[in-house]
């Protein structure tokens, strides 16, 4: 059965997000990369920021693992569909999380 239009339209959307935090991580991992000053100054102050990209990596890699989830849901038919009670997740949520597994009321 096709998809409807709505899941072609958030499959569109979700895989945008995909390429974009790809994007996004591969040029964290490039600033991590760079060589670092032998100032102690500059040092402490390329530690914080490496500290800082780190956190903005963890962050990417955890939504593209919901978004890699929610497309896999995607092709299996049960995206939109709460994980954990089987009901539906509202179009609003989704508009909002577009990844999200569950529904209002079984969010954490």
């Amino acid at each position: 059965m096709p998809a409807s239009p709505e899941i072609v339209a958030r499959r569109v959307q979700l895989e945008a997000r995909l390429a974009d935090l790809t994007r996004r991580m591969a040029q964290i991992d490039n600033a991590l990369d760079l060589p670092r000053s032998k100032d102690w100054e500059e040092l402490a102050t390329e530690r914080e920021e490496d500290e800082v990209l780190e956190n903005m990596g963890h962050s990417a890699q955890t939504e593209l693992r919901q978004i890699r989830a929610a497309l896999r849901r995607m092709e299996d038919g049960s995206y939109g569909t709460c994980v954990k009670c089987g009901g539906e997740i509202g179009q609003e949520r989704l508009d909002v999380l577009p990844y999200t597994p569950f529904c209002r009321d079984c969010a954490p």
